[in-house]
Order: C-alpha cells, then sequence, then structure tokens
C-alpha cells in the first residue's frame, strides 16, 4: 500500500490527546503497510480507554449532567450487578426520615358527662377530621361504634355518612352504669367504613379508660385515632336479601352465598347450611333451613323463604340466620350467627331499616357472622 494513501501526520492530528503525537509519530514513521495500520490501531484502542481531563477553554452551563465515558472494557462480575457509589441515592438522615412514615387515620370529636340521678354515662360523637380514605374513590362511609369495655353487646352506633372524610354525626348515647363500677370500665369510640357488599374496614378507634376521667363536669376533647387491636378469631360473612310486600304483609329472605366459614372438620373443610328463625318477643315462632353444601368454606345456595308478617308487626319481629356445619354422627355445630330488626342494632338495623324504606325490593347485604351465644339481639327495653 502506498505511503502517501496512510499519512501519519493526519492520523496523528485527529487524536484525543496531544502527549502522545510525537511518540505514535517515531513509532509509525517507519512502518508501512499492513504493521503500520495494525500498530496505529492497537494505539488508538489504548488511548480510547482513557478519560481525557476536562477542558477549561469551553467552560459548560451550570446545571448541565454530562454523560458518564465507560471506565473500563474488561468488567468484573461484581461490577455488572452492582452500581457505581455516585450512582445511588443518598439515604435518608436525621430524626424525621423514616423510610415508613406512621399513618395518619384521622381525629374523633367526643364528649363525655355522668348523670348521677339516673346512673348513665352520657356520650357524644359530635364530628370526625381528616379520616384515612379506604374506597377506591378516594373517600369513606365512616360510621361510629360506641361500647364500654368488658362489655360489647351492648353497643351503640352512629349513622353512616356517605363519602366523606369530616363528617359530622351530632348524636348522643346513654349507658346505663353505676359510677362505683365506671372506674373498671374503658370506653371503645371506634370509627368504621361502611362497605354494604363487603366486611366493614375498621378506620381507627379511640380508648378511653374511665378511670382516667374526672366526670365532676362536662368533659368536650378531640383524640387522634389509633390503630385498632387484632380483632377475635374470624367466623365468615354472609350475604342475604330482604323484601318486604306491605300490601301482602310478607317477608322474603334469600340466602344468597357464605365465604370464608371457619373450619369445622378435621379435613379442613365444612358441610355448612344455614338455618333462618322468625323470632317475636325474643321467642322463635318459624323456623326454616337451606340444603347442606358438602366440603365447602364458600357455600352458594340462592334460597328463599317467606313468612307472613303484618304491617303492624313487622317492627316487633326480628330475623335470625344460623351457619352450622352438618354431621352425619354427632351434633351439628354452629358456626356462627346474625340478627336483623329494629331491636337488632348495627348493621342489622341498618339492614332492616333499607328494607322498609324500599318495599318490594330485595335489598341484599353482606354480615359478619358473630360467636352463636353472642349473635342473639337483646329484648327491647
Amino acid at each position: 500500500m502506498p505511503r502517501d494513501r496512510l499519512n501519519p501526520g493526519r492520523l496523528v492530528a485527529q487524536g484525543t490527546g496531544g502527549s502522545w503525537n510525537s511518540s505514535l509519530f517515531r513509532r509509525l514513521n517507519g512502518c508501512t503497510g499492513w504493521a503500520w495500520g495494525a500498530m496505529a490501531l492497537g494505539c488508538l484502542r489504548r488511548k480510547d480507554l482513557e478519560t481525557p481531563p476536562p477542558c477549561s477553554r469551553s467552560p459548560q452551563p451550570q446545571g448541565l449532567l454530562l454523560p458518564t465515558r465507560l471506565r473500563t472494557r474488561v468488567a468484573s462480575a461484581t461490577a455488572l450487578v452492582q452500581p457505581e457509589v455516585e450512582e445511588l441515592e443518598p439515604a435518608p438522615s436525621g430524626p424525621g426520615s423514616q423510610v415508613a412514615e406512621k399513618q395518619e387515620l384521622g381525629r374523633l370529636q367526643y364528649s363525655l358527662d355522668y348523670d348521677f340521678q339516673s346512673g348513665q354515662l352520657l356520650v357524644g360523637i359530635l364530628q370526625a377530621e381528616g379520616l384515612a380514605a379506604l374506597d377506591l374513590g378516594g373517600s369513606s362511609d365512616p360510621y361510629v361504634r360506641v361500647y364500654l369495655l368488658p362489655d360489647k353487646r351492648r353497643r351503640h352506633e352512629t349513622k353512616v355518612h356517605r363519602q366523606t372524610l369530616n363528617p359530622h354525626f351530632g348524636e348522643n348515647f346513654a349507658f346505663k352504669v353505676p359510677y362505683v363500677e365506671l372506674g373498671g370500665r374503658v370506653l371503645v369510640m371506634a370509627v368504621y367504613d361502611f362497605d354494604r357488599f363487603s366486611r366493614n374496614d375498621a378506620i381507627g378507634e379511640v380508648r378511653v379508660p374511665m378511670s382516667s376521667v374526672d366526670l365532676g363536669r362536662p368533659v368536650l376533647a378531640w383524640r387522634e385515632l389509633q390503630a385498632a387491636p387484632r380483632e377475635e378469631e374470624k367466623l365468615g360473612d354472609i350475604c342475604f336479601s330482604l323484601r318486604y310486600v306491605p300490601t301482602a304483609g310478607k317477608l322474603t329472605v334469600i340466602v344468597l352465598e357464605a365465604k370464608n366459614l371457619k373450619k369445622m372438620d378435621v379435613g379442613g373443610l365444612s358441610d355448612p347450611y344455614v338455618k333462618v328463625h322468625l323470632l317475636q318477643g325474643g321467642k322463635k315462632v318459624r323456623k326454616k333451613k337451606t340444603t347442606i353444601k358438602k366440603n365447602t368454606l364458600n357455600p352458594y345456595y340462592n334460597e328463599a323463604f317467606s313468612f307472613e308478617v303484618p304491617c303492624d308487626q313487622v317492627q316487633k319481629v326480628q330475623v335470625e340466620l344460623t351457619v352450622l356445619d352438618y354431621d352425619k354422627l354427632g351434633k351439628n355445630e354452629a358456626i356462627g350467627r346474625v340478627a336483623v330488626g329494629a331491636a337488632a342494632g348495627g348493621a342489622g338495623l341498618r339492614h332492616w331499616a333499607d328494607m322498609l324504606a324500599s318495599p318490594r325490593r330485595p335489598i341484599a347485604q353482606w354480615h359478619s357472622l358473630r360467636p352463636p351465644d353472642r349473635a342473639r339481639p337483646l329484648p327491647a327495653p
């Protein structure tokens, strides 16, 4: 190959650094043909691996991030999976830089007073602010459940306020408790998000040991909601619809399905069926039952049962549904119960009121099963 076609001076002038041009020229000057080309290519490759010094003659604008050159063409296995130190984000530091901050659940305003003449503790649920959003739309349907530990059976609930994180309740409840016994009680005000088609979720709660409250004068206070403690063992949920036709005096209960029932058999399943009782004055006056579903914890029934209930009696009756596990050799064991009616309270009262507000229409709702010995509604005072 002719030497004038391969001008070493021109090649050197296009190098990346000026300190090696003269030495390269001397090495190339005596070479011809392929040997000269190979030596030149090798020199350029070695110099390409070096990082050129920054250019001080052309200052860069502030804030401009320049691309980083590859440090080497041969990297270890560790370098391939671990980032460079400068690529790591700085770790948070300081007292307020924890990774997982405490979730804000909201706060509740309440009032307390004691009526010494009637021997009643008066609890006012006034309002809540900044509640946690548990629904997909970024809101909640809150209501408050109030009870005095250790007795969870006698409890009160506020009305449900739809799609708000700052509800104004303005409701008052009374607990008949002798003053001398009040010091051993704990007042619980639990805020829930109502969901007609699934289990109501707890947003948070306020616990007030009554021994720490001076009831010599009325109390008005705000308290931050705390996460509710883990609840007792889940028994499952049942979905059923209620329909009442006033002109015919006919109450129809449709048992639709149940889910997540407690395991009762040795094999980890159950053979569930549902008993439906009509109660009047706390006594069972009518009884129906569904078919038995074998080896399942999520049975589907879709079975309807009708009862004759005159209009003047509809506020005096309750319906109780009991889920039982069928045992061919032994006694059938109750898994849990749920009661609905004017004296039921809570979700049972709400479902009953929705039924009466929409005559001739079936109103379906999910209910959480309660232990059999605690589910029956208390007689109306």
